[in-house]
């Protein structure tokens, strides 16, 4: 299958512009065709990449963005955003929950997106995007619970718009519990969890299993994704989001045992990209 792709495509406009606030698209050529625009063309995957909130970039995940585009047959959005510093200091630092909200301000724009290039003013997409899967892994499973979920304190409120367009989340090796990972990996914290969160003695405030849900996203479906073979993020993050849902009464459905190679290896690899596909297909078509 043939793509049209588009790169460094702003959602915030600068000058000079950020490269943090940009993102490519990957769309199958065949939903240029007219029969097309009011059908597959109103879907749109939008792949937020991982990377423990300070590293890692949309061209890292290109590869993946075109085979799911191809796999599915719908286009795929792939956005930046700004990341903690490896190094922080007072001058240089950006903490939680900055990145959420450069992500929300993308899928903000992107929900409203004509499909227009802004450089070459030229329209990408056949139609307005009105039906979104959210793709997020690792870090950015909980950047997007973050935006769609009620957290304390973080001020991040997704328009009405965005979470009744909101069709499915799909997500992969997952951090939804600070403290949980902490229990199971106590070298995080200064790693990268006091660089991203600041020093704490708990960090259940930020826990998205301890969120209160929109309830204006009942409508929407989960698909948590684990891959046994993960050393860098144990099931028990997955599992416990998973319960939490459950006991929510959402829609969600859990692959635990289908991948067992290591956390960032998966989206290197065919099942990732069939278990998406199979997960999007099957809510598009019961629908």
């Amino acid at each position: 299958m043939e793509l049209i792709e588009c790169l460094d495509i702003p959602y915030i406009l600068s000058e000079p512009q950020n490269p943090f606030h940009t993102f490519d698209v990957y769309i199958p050529k065949h939903l240029q065709d007219a029969s097309h625009q009011h059908d597959a063309g109103s879907y749109l995957i939008c792949l937020v990449h991982g990377g423990a909130w300070r590293c890692e970039d949309k061209a890292d995940y290109a590869d993946l963005a075109r085979k799911l585009a191809i796999s599915t047959g719908y286009p795929v959005a792939l956005p930046n955003y700004r990341l903690t510093p490896t190094e922080p200091t007072a001058d240089n630092f950006l903490r939680h929950p900055e990145h959420a909200r450069d992500v929300l301000r993308f899928l903000e724009f992107i929900r409203s997106w004509y499909g227009r290039d802004n450089g070459a003013g030229r329209e990408l997409l056949p139609c307005q995007p009105r039906k979104l899967f959210l793709v997020g892994h690792s870090c950015s499973a909980h950047i997007l619970c973050s935006i769609f979920m009620c957290m304390p304190g973080e001020n991040l409120h997704p328009s009405d718009e965005l979470v009744r367009s909101t069709t499915a989340f799909v997500m992969s090796e997952g951090i939804y519990d600070i403290d949980l990972l902490l229990s199971s990996f106590p070298t995080y914290r200064t790693w990268f969890i006091e660089h991203t969160f600041g020093k704490k003695d708990s960090y259940e405030d930020v826990s998205v299993i301890r969120a209160t849900m929109n309830a204006k996203g009942d409508h929407i479906r989960w698909l948590i994704i684990h891959s046994q073979g993960d050393t860098l993020v144990d099931e028990r993050q997955s599992s416990a989001m998973y319960d939490y849902l459950s006991a929510t009464l959402r829609p969600v459905a859990k692959t635990f045992d289908k991948l067992g190679d290591e956390h960032n290896v998966i989206l290197q690899g065919p099942q990732y990209v069939e278990i998406i596909s199979q997960y999007i297909k099957g809510v598009v078509g019961a629908k």
